[in-house]
């Protein structure tokens, strides 16, 4: 296995740069994992698909509004911060855009109004490349409102108007730096219709960091140190996806998060409680232990993403999959259109 066996073509303007003004208008298109066979739908429709008593698991995290502006001081000098995990009150790892910044350096955070008064953060640790671990005088989340911005994936060039846009409609716990885009496509009032169908729904959260977004840079995929995101699937949570299971249900995990959080708290084939960070790198061969079809986005080439829907889907029918997508003129990544797996 190469990390090349990952890659594909995709030119430019195949990348969504905006999101569709209605979320679930999104086009979806249905690949059977075990045959390779597809179908294109609209993903409104998503409930044609799927069974009574499957299960859908949302991840219920929150984007924060994680890059911020600051200046060093006390020359003044420019610098871009990005939030990507909180250590603990006041201390958040974060990568770093600017010159010098070395440990010790003093930074001053930029209000979007320049008179307000902001925290100063100090870079006591260098986490290697642009990473660094920043200690604030104070806590940051309350002056969130007026220093934060949202941060959208690299790829995306275009000024997102409404923020909310990129936000699923159940986020409910603040904490990541980038949104589990799989569950872009539901609104409010299709969950409602689905649960009327008999299809259930439980929350995890996993805090997705920028990480997700990096390719893997080694020839072998399994030399690719992989990046640690916090999660927690509760008792409760736990026992409902187990009851679906037994009765029969699928778990359908909505975006790879999901997936990840699910599978690390797998035991034997059966899910109980977790809560902290997890590492799993899930790659052809991996054995699922409970995850039985996946929602999901088209992911960038070389990415740890396309490697975990091709260990559910096989390599071969993920990327014949994209190559239909792509002639159907599909959109992908963050903003893109939707697969189902199952």
């Amino acid at each position: 296995m190469r990390t090349s066996d990952f890659d594909y073509d995709l030119p430019a303007e195949y990348i969504a740069q905006t999101p569709l003004e209605q979320r679930d208008l999104s086009r979806l298109l249905i690949l059977d994992r075990h045959t390779g066979d597809f179908r294109h739908a609209i993903f409104r429709d998503i409930g044609n698909y799927l069974r009574q008593g499957d299960i859908l698991v949302l991840n219920e995290t929150r984007v924060i509004p994680a890059r911020l502006f600051a200046r060093k001081v006390p020359s003044g000098g420019k610098v871009e911060i990005l939030l990507l995990r909180k250590r603990d009150e006041h201390t958040w790892e974060a990568l770093v855009g600017g010159k010098g910044l070395t440990v010790g350096k003093q930074l001053k955070v930029s209000a979007l109004v320049p008179e307000d008064k902001t925290p100063t953060g100090e870079i006591i640790e260098d986490l290697s490349g642009s990473e660094r671990l920043i200690q604030f005088d104070q806590e940051l989340e309350p002056f969130f409102s007026i220093i934060g911005h949202v941060p959208l994936p690299p790829y995306i060039h275009t000024t997102l108007q409404d923020p909310e846009r990129y936000q699923t409609v159940y986020a409910n716990n603040p904490g990541s730096a980038a949104a589990p885009t799989a569950g872009l496509h539901f609104t409010p009032e299709l969950i409602t219709q689905l649960i009327g169908k008999g299809i259930q729904f439980t929350n995890v959260t996993l805090h997705v960091g920028m990480d997700t977004f990096a390719p893997v840079n080694e020839g072998n995929p399994k030399e690719h140190r992989m990046h640690t995101e916090w999660c927690q699937l509760m008792p409760e949570t736990a026992e409902v996806i187990n009851q679906a299971s037994k009765e029969g249900g699928r778990v359908i995990a909505v975006g790879t998060t999901s997936v990840r959080t699910l599978e690390s708290a797998a035991a034997n084939g059966k899910l109980t409680a977790f809560e902290g960070p997890t590492d799993l790198f899930i790659l052809p061969g991996y054995k699922f232990q409970v995850v039985d079809g996946l929602i999901t986005n088209f992911h960038l080439p070389r990415s740890t993403l396309i490697m975990m829907v091709s260990a559910l889907a096989g390599r071969e029918n993920i990327l014949n999959a994209y190559e239909v997508a792509k002639q159907a003129n599909y959109r992908f990544y963050s903003f893109g259109d939707a697969m189902l797996i199952i």
